[in-house]
């Protein structure tokens, strides 16, 4: 029996779904959106259904695209890995690397660093990933990264990580000036604290189940999509919680934030380097390079301020 599904198709699928039209899709691929039209339209002939609803201004993929989606991404995942072994097998150097950044981290000295690596003229693709808590390892538990950068707390469960201690983070709790509780008495219990909204960085796992830290059962939370909006929330006053020390002080130091000592401080986290566990002699020339130069990056460097 013929295989009528082909990795190209799949490529088209997951443009289309991801950019919303066959358009955006078709200017993502460099290709005119007639040949993706042709593409779909001869994919869903051969397997006799209907892969996009076209009837609104956003191409929907039905109920049987987005399964095909859904197993067809694990077939694509599977397709670069082997592209990317196979190059790295014939020249010793991988296609492409993917890194993926915390948002607690500023991404110039990783820039600056890859200046120096292009300067290596080794010729691999470079992809940078901002990820919340939890998501710098579920990146590379599900293959979306080979390097984590700031990966929180202990690795999931299983294993098949290495890491590299960038140190210990401290954090600290902090309301705006006009908060009720920046004039209430020290240290803060659980019981005045709970009675306030508490803002939380979303975690942006995928797969594995999202982390949470410094959030009192029952208490009301606005959650937001990184750690700058967070520190806004904060600022603003519509909400409270622990911030980065560094990042809480600059704010404090600017008058937009008052620290508070607390009852029950929250402990020092650690914070990791992270990648997939392998042989020496299986990783690429480029994979050693940056390794070995993101390693010599201290956690001071990194910190947002």
């Amino acid at each position: 029996m013929a295989i009528k599904l082909s990795i190209e198709a799949l490529e088209v699928i997951d443009a289309i779904d991801r950019k919303g039209s066959f358009a955006a899709a078709a200017e993502s691929l460099y290709r005119v959106p007639s040949a993706l039209t042709y593409t779909i339209r001869k994919l869903e002939e051969d397997l006799g259904i209907t892969l996009f609803d076209r009837s609104g201004h956003r191409a929907a993929l039905t109920e049987a695209g987005a399964e095909l989606l859904k197993e067809g991404r694990y077939l694509l995942d599977a397709a670069q890995a082997l592209e990317c072994r196979v190059r790295r097998v014939a020249t010793g150097v991988e296609t492409d690397i993917t890194i993926a950044v915390s948002d607690l981290f500023n991404f110039k000295p990783i820039l600056d660093l890859l200046e120096a690596f292009y300067a290596q003229g080794l010729g691999t693709r470079v992809k940078l990933l901002r990820e919340v808590y939890g998501g710098s390892w579920d990146v590379l538990q599900s293959n979306r990264a080979d390097i984590s950068i700031g990966a929180p707390g202990d690795a999931p469960p299983g294993g098949g990580f290495s890491t590299h201690l960038l140190g210990q983070l401290d954090f600290v709790f902090a309301v705006a000036p006009h908060h009720p509780l920046a004039n209430m008495h020290e240290p803060l219990s659980a019981n005045d604290i709970v009675q306030y909204r508490a803002v939380a960085a979303a975690d942006s796992s995928r797969n594995l189940p999202p982390r949470t830290s410094g959030i009192l059962s029952g208490q009301d939370i606005l959650t937001v999509p990184d750690m700058q909006t967070k520190l806004q929330a904060q600022i603003s006053g519509v909400a409270i919680g622990y911030l980065p020390k560094n990042m809480a002080l600059q704010a404090a130091s600017q008058g937009l934030l008052v620290i508070k000592q607390v009852a029950e401080p929250k402990p020092l986290g650690p914070v990791f380097i992270a990648w997939r566990q392998q042989r020496q002699t299986d990783m690429g020339k480029a994979m050693q390079w940056l390794l070995k130069h993101l390693c010599q990056l201290s956690l001071e460097q990194l910190l947002v301020r």
